[in-house]
Parts: C-alpha cells; structure tokens; sequence
C-alpha cells in the first residue's frame, strides 16, 4: 500500500494511472476503521482499478471541540487493516494539507436538506463535512464516491453537492453494516459503557418495527410517537429525534403513499455518546 501526505504526489500519482486508463474508487474515512469502513474499501476494489482510502479527522465539522478531542485515533490500527484489505493508497494529510490558506469553496444551495434532523441539533456540522467531501473530492477527483448509509443526511447532501458540482463523479451508498444483535457499526461505540453497549441494539429493533406499527392502523405520527416513547424507556437513554421522512428530499410525510422512498432517522444519546441509526421504510433508490 502506498501512503501519501503531500497532495501534489497523490495527484501527480492518480493522473499517471488515470492516463492508464485505469478507474479510481475513494473512501473518505476519519479513521478507527471497523467492518463498515471496510465494506466501502472491498466495494471500491470490486468496481475500480484503484481504491484510494483517506483517514482525516476533520476539525470543522464537530460542533462541540470536547467531541472532536475525544474522538478515536487509532493510526496503527488503522493502517494494518488497509494493508489487510490490499488498499492501493492511503492519503493522510494534515490539516493545512487539506484546508490551504488561499482555498475557496463554492456555495451550494441544498434547500432544506440540510436544515432538519442533523442540521437542527448540530449547527454548522454539515458545513464542514461538505466543505472536507467538496475538498477531498477535488484532490482525489475519483470515478466513484463509497459512503455508508449510516450517515443517511450525509450522503444526501453529498448527492445534491455532486449534482451542483456537475461532477463526472458517481456516489454509490453501501448498506448499514451491523453487529450480530442489531448495533449499526460506528467509531463511538467503543465509548459505550457496558450497560449501555447491551441496551443499544434496542435502537434499530424499535425503528425495525415501525412499518409493522403503521400497516396496523398508527399514524406517521402517532408510530414516531411511540418509537421516541419506547425510547425514552431505556435506562439512560434521551432521543433527540426520531423522523419518518421521504427519502430524497427529507422533509416529513404524513402518509407512507406520499413517498416512493420512506426512511427513519433517528439520533440518541446513551449516556455521554451520541448514536445514530435509520432504517428504510419503503423503496430504495440508493445504489
């Protein structure tokens, strides 16, 4: 596996291979790498020639600086998994690498999309995290973008950011990786307490029932109701939203006939750590 921190070598590296003819697939990660990082990894070496894994832990998109210090760093660990996958190229690049004194970026109009859920409890997030895409997109200029379906409001913006861009780019979205008992995979779930890593599975069960909960007669609102109920239930547990929305523009919907793609989105707190979670509802128009 190559390793690269300098932009200047990676791009001067990637426009050798592109006048090879050779496809180009990114995963853009912020490190502590776990089993969903590397479906993204075993997704882009199944369709490309080259699969380019970036690790940055990206200082403007946490909200609250006590979440960016606690933030996992596991460099070592890191790089053995990469190595493992038969990753082509790891870029690592510091900060000033990343964020030049003299760079501009465009301003996009996501309407609303950026607004709710995420948007609403954690401002100024996505400004950053469209900010770091936009960046590292135009460094690494891939023929293909693997992001999780876990950040869900995420890849979205992202989809409309490359559309704005016109960008030759293609987003593909890869499923929700979970452990055995239900617990999507994240970096944060490390800091579970013990009694809390056994009680958060209980997320992706109640979202899991909530199609079950509307086809026996509750409303959008009344199945959103009683999932934050069922919720707030568990010991040391504070939901700080759970939507039911369309999946493309997601805005709420009163009716599941109202949309093609429904999914739930869901934010909570377990003690000090903050989960996230959705479950698609109906359709799926994501790759």
């Amino acid at each position: 596996m190559l390793l690269f921190k300098s932009v200047e070598l990676l791009q001067n590296f990637l426009q050798k291979k592109r006048k090879e003819g050779l496809r180009i697939g990114f995963a853009p990660t912020m490190g502590a790498l776990h089993r969903g990082h590397a479906s993204l990894i075993k997704k882009a070496k199944l369709e490309n020639d080259i699969c380019v894994c970036s690790i940055f832990v990206n200082p403007t998109q946490f909200n609250d600086p006590k979440d960016l210090e606690k933030y996992p760093r596991t460099e070592g660990e890191d790089i053995k998994i990469l190595v493992d996958l038969e990753n082509e190229v790891l870029f690592y690049p510091t900060v000033d690498a990343v964020y030049p004194k003299d760079l501009q970026i465009p301003t996009f109009d996501f309407g609303q999309v950026d607004k709710v859920m995420e948007g609403k409890f954690r401002p100024g997030h996505f400004d950053g995290v469209v900010e770091v895409v936009y960046r590292l997109v135009d460094i690494v200029q891939p023929d293909r973008l693997y992001m999780g379906q876990k950040d869900f409001q995420q890849f979205t913006l992202i989809q409309h950011m490359l559309q704005q861009m016109q960008a030759k780019t293609k987003l593909v979205v890869c499923p929700i990786i979970r452990e055995p008992d239900g617990l999507a995979l994240s970096s944060r779930n490390v800091r579970l307490t013990p009694e809390n890593r056994e009680r958060a599975p209980s997320i992706a069960k109640i979202l899991q029932q909530l199609n079950d909960w509307i086809a026996n007669g509750l409303s959008i609102k009344e199945a959103e109701t009683k999932a934050i109920a069922e919720l707030s239930k568990m010991p040391d547990f504070r939901p700080e939203y759970l939507e039911i929305v369309d999946g493309h523009t997601l805005q709420p919907i009163e009716k599941m006939e109202a949309s093609d793609y429904v999914v739930v989105c869901t934010a909570v707190w377990t003690g000090d750590i903050r989960l996230i979670d959705n479950v698609i509802l109906k359709g799926n128009k994501r790759n």
